[in-house]
């Protein structure tokens, strides 16, 4: 396991080997200093740049200073001296040393590394620096900033022939750079965010992070995805032992400030200097284990990396703890409590430290934390009420935070709870409100959850009320897959959340309506009524019990994808993601759905892939199947576009073991999406359309007329195009912006042959960034165009859809292998040509397809005959079908 993760690839230090390169290249170059605090990757840096060095033709050698060595004169470097030496007389026995070095074949120039160079003696310091100036070598060393050193070590480093480059640490962008490459596949979002903020972009504690949750069973992959386990993030003894090192550097008398701030961090500087002098307190900012931060008038001060408080939190005893905590609390409340967020430190640190606190305490303390969305913490604070101080407010509280955080089972029962003790319609309608909401995400049917929302209508008679419930109704509605009816009920929902008698019930439907207005083709309205709800939440958020703001731009993604702006909408979503992650919110697996949805209609399967396998490994994680049955379908049919076949049927097989539910967001017929790539990956044209054109059907009843768009279109790209291309032109009529009209017009190109048509459609699809139609509508152009026996113009389109590969990430389909012949193929001639050139033998055929296998044989010839192949063999060179992939095997990664 340690081997796996012990030398990771390099990432993210591209301009340091720039500046290296420069260096070796530069004969006045005597020397290349690495700075930077500790872990951040200095020595694997400068390894790869004598391991350049070496592979260049230079000499190299290397060294390693200590305390240790630094105590004996030239301790460090002994093993590099010429044998022989008399070094009794420094001055003709360092002259020695260099002529010595510099003998030899080719008189090569040495390269030199010296790690820890800040540790060095000073006998190796000034004659490193002699064989410097005499071009003997070229020192690479690295030295920890903050670390103090002499006269001869800084003169190493000084002077205009020697370069320095100071390492920061890795940003989050690089380190999913990192992890990829060193797991061997994509890490789950939430995972990268939690490495990244517990390592603080430290490549040492990030390496031993990984390796320690590797080693616990806490990081594992799916077959897709590599995912943290929930709230588990183990480090390993050499991490503590490193940081713990590093924490006993500290002034005795700052160990108290450090242990208070691993428990209540960030504290006010004037509480700090309570427990250790100003002087104290400048140490330990100096030596690199405090942060002070300075926010106009107040001054706080916190621990310089997080995984401190880690360590420091593991050592201490209770009793400690305990009393470090009460004191705590008791200064802030002799100060008077008038931060916002004292009331919720104090009822925090107060039920750390004895289990309990004042119940007035707990509940003020919650609502902070609700206005914050830390759901966690709100759980803590109410369960540690005792019972009689329990209302119908502090149960849907609790029901609400195990909502948000994918628990239903104690949200229901909380809210259960919550119900016992309602009294009157008020508390009746917010229990139905509630609970409605669990039902629904929980995978209950729509049936359970409408029948909660009509026995709360038949108790209530106010007028406003039952409004509510209305809404209610249209919200739930839509999330179980009935945009139409939903939004018929939500056509006059106030256009502002100032004018809403409820807040809450308000929000909840402004974040569903724009998700039926993109549905059912109104995309322009959906994008406005998402930005309004967007701007609505924001505004009442710390008055609202609903989700994170952030929740309401989900819509906007898919309103703007269908509008045929995916690149708006990928921006959009990867910021929104970012900001869900942060928040913890399991809301977000609807955005990466959505996300895996834009980058599959954008023609770019191995992106959509990765979303919709972070999509997938949320869902699992909380049991939502709601959203699970899209997914996978997505994942088959993306996998069977790459040619993983494995995969895509490893995806179907889990897709047939989950419980028939309503479809959720998206149409139920989208689901079907990967058992008819599949299929189509295997030849069987035929069944795939018959597929999709029964799932188009369940689209339409349910008036998804966005999703029956998508799956009709995939009709005609599999030799459909005939039969779909009038009801594929009453979409484009019926839905906004230019998405429908350029499928509309890939049909019509595709049912009619004609090659200017099909050209001209390509450049519809390419305008709404729908690459692999683009790519398609132009292979067929060129097809035809060959056929026409116009070499130039076929030439020319061939030469378009040449770049499709690179574009959308080596997707391919019928289309674009089946378009390489000089003859039309008929639909059942492809067909089987098809499943002859994936090694199927004439009976197998005949009998998939129920036919003949002297009509198989007919149809084949012909095919033969247009292609101008002989053989199988031949025929699947001409077609190009892609082979069967292994699944990635990523079990290096584990132990």
């Amino acid at each position: 396991m340690r081997d796996r993760v012990g030398r990771w690839p390099l990432v993210g230090r591209e301009e340091e080997l720039d500046s290296f390169a420069a260096a070796l290249a530069d004969r006045e170059c005597r020397g290349f200093v690495v700075g930077g605090s500790a872990g951040v990757g200095k020595s694997r840096l400068a390894e790869e740049c004598l391991g350049r060095a070496s592979a260049a033709g230079f000499r190299v050698g290397r060294a390693t200073a200590s305390a240790a060595a630094g105590a004996v004169p030239l301790g460090a470097i002994a093993h590099l001296l010429p044998a022989g030496v008399d070094l009794s007389d420094p001055v003709a026995g360092f002259a020695a040393v260099a002529e010595r070095l510099a003998a030899g074949p080719g008189r090569r120039r040495w390269v030199l590394l010296v790690d820890d160079m800040h540790l060095l003696d000073s006998a190796s310091a000034v004659l490193l620096r002699q064989l410097m100036d005499t071009g003997v070598l070229l020192l690479i060393g690295t030295v920890r900033s903050g670390e103090p050193y002499g006269k001869a070590v800084t003169a190493l480093r000084g002077g205009d022939a020697v370069r320095r480059v100071d390492l920061t640490v890795l940003s989050p962008g690089q380190i999913e750079e990192l992890l990829q490459a060193a797991l061997g596949g994509a890490v789950a979002r939430r995972s990268l965010h939690e490495l990244s903020a517990a390592s603080g972009g430290n490549v040492l504690y990030l390496r031993e992070l990984v390796l320690g949750a590797l080693t616990a069973g806490d990081l594992t992959e799916d077959g897709e995805i590599w995912h943290l386990a929930e709230g588990r993030l183990p480090a390993t003894v050499r991490l503590t032992e490193v940081i713990g090192g590093r924490l006993a550097t500290a002034d005795p008398a700052g160990r108290p400030v450090l242990e208070l701030l691993a428990l209540c961090e960030p504290l006010p500087l004037a509480d700090a200097e309570d427990l250790a002098p100003p002087q104290v307190m400048a140490a330990l900012e100096q030596t690199g284990l405090i942060r002070i931060t300075q926010d106009r008038r107040r001054t706080t001060v916190s621990l310089a990396h997080p995984l401190y408080g880690e360590v420091l939190r593991a050592g201490l005893p209770v009793l400690r703890r305990r009393a470090l905590l009460l004191d705590q609390a008791a200064r802030v409340e002799a100060r008077g409590a008038r931060r916002r967020g004292d009331l919720l430190h104090i009822a925090t640190w107060r039920l750390a430290a004895t289990g309990t606190a004042d119940p007035t305490l707990l509940t003020q303390a919650a609502v902070l934390s609700r206005h914050a969305h830390d759901y966690p913490q709100i759980v803590a604070l109410l369960e540690a009420l005792p019972e009689k101080h329990r209302t119908t407010a502090t149960g849907l509280m609790l029901g609400h935070a195990f909502f948000e955080m994918g628990r239903w089972d104690q949200a229901e029962a909380a809210i259960a709870q919550a119900d016992a003790v309602a009294v009157g319609e008020q508390d009746k309608l917010a229990v139905a409100l509630v609970r409605t909401l669990n039902l629904l995400w929980s995978n209950a049917p729509l049936s359970e959850a409408l029948a909660v929302n009509d026995a709360a209508l038949n108790r209530i008679t106010s007028p406003a009320a039952r409004r509510k419930l209305t809404i209610n109704e249209g919200f739930m509605r839509i999330v179980a897959g009935q945009p139409a009816q939903g939004l018929t009920l939500l056509e006059d929902l106030e256009t502002d959340v100032g004018d809403a008698p409820d807040v809450d019930v308000w929000l909840r439907g402004a974040w569903m309506k724009p998700f039926a207005l993109a549905l059912v083709g109104r995309t322009g309205e959906a994008a406005t009524w998402a930005e309004r709800a967007h701007a609505g939440h924001r505004k009442v958020d710390e008055h609202a019990l609903v989700s994170h703001p952030a929740v309401q731009r989900i819509p906007l993604v898919l309103a703007l994808t269908e509008a045929g702006l995916p690149d708006e909408a990928r921006r959009e979503g990867e910021r929104t993601y970012a900001e869900l992650v942060a928040a913890d919110s399991v809301v977000r697996v609807w955005l990466a759905v959505f996300l895996g949805r834009t980058e599959w209609l954008a023609g770019r399967p191995a992106t959509a892939r990765r979303w919709w396998a972070e999509a997938a490994a949320l869902a699992r994680s909380f049991d939502h199947t709601m959203a699970l049955r899209p997914v996978l379908g997505g994942l088959a049919a993306c996998a069977a576009v790459l040619g993983d076949l494995d995969a895509a049927e490893a995806s179907r097989a889990e897709h047939r073991t989950l419980p028939p539910l309503a479809p959720g967001l998206l149409s139920a017929g989208e689901e079907r999406l990967g058992e008819a790539w599949l299929l189509a990956a295997r030849g069987h044209l035929g069944r795939a359309r018959a597929v999709l054109t029964a799932a188009a059907l369940v689209a339409r009843s349910t008036g998804h007329l966005t999703g029956e768009a998508l799956l009709l279109t995939d009709v005609a790209r599999l030799g459909g195009a005939k039969e779909v291309t009038d009801r594929l032109t009453a979409l484009a009529q019926r839905c906004d912006g230019a998405l429908a009209p350029a499928r509309a017009q890939l049909a019509a190109a595709l049912a009619a042959d004609d090659p200017d048509q099909l050209l001209r459609a390509a450049d519809a699809c390419q305008a709404v960034g729908a690459e692999l139609l683009a790519a398609e509508a132009a292979t067929a152009a060129a097809a035809a165009w060959r056929r026409a026996h116009q070499a130039r113009r076929a030439s020319a389109a061939a030469h378009r859809a040449a770049a499709a590969p690179a574009r959308c990430e080596g997707a391919r389909t019928p289309l674009l292998t089946t378009a390489q012949s000089t003859a039309p193929l008929t639909d059942r001639e492809r067909e089987i040509a098809l499943l002859a050139a994936l090694g199927n033998a004439s009976k197998d055929i005949a009998d998939a397809l129920a036919l003949s296998v002297r009509t198989v044989d007919n149809h084949l010839h012909r095919a033969y005959a247009k292609l101008g192949v002989t053989t199988r063999r031949e025929l699947a060179r001409t077609l190009r079908t892609p082979p069967r992939v292994p699944r990635p095997d990523h079990q290096h990664g584990r132990s």
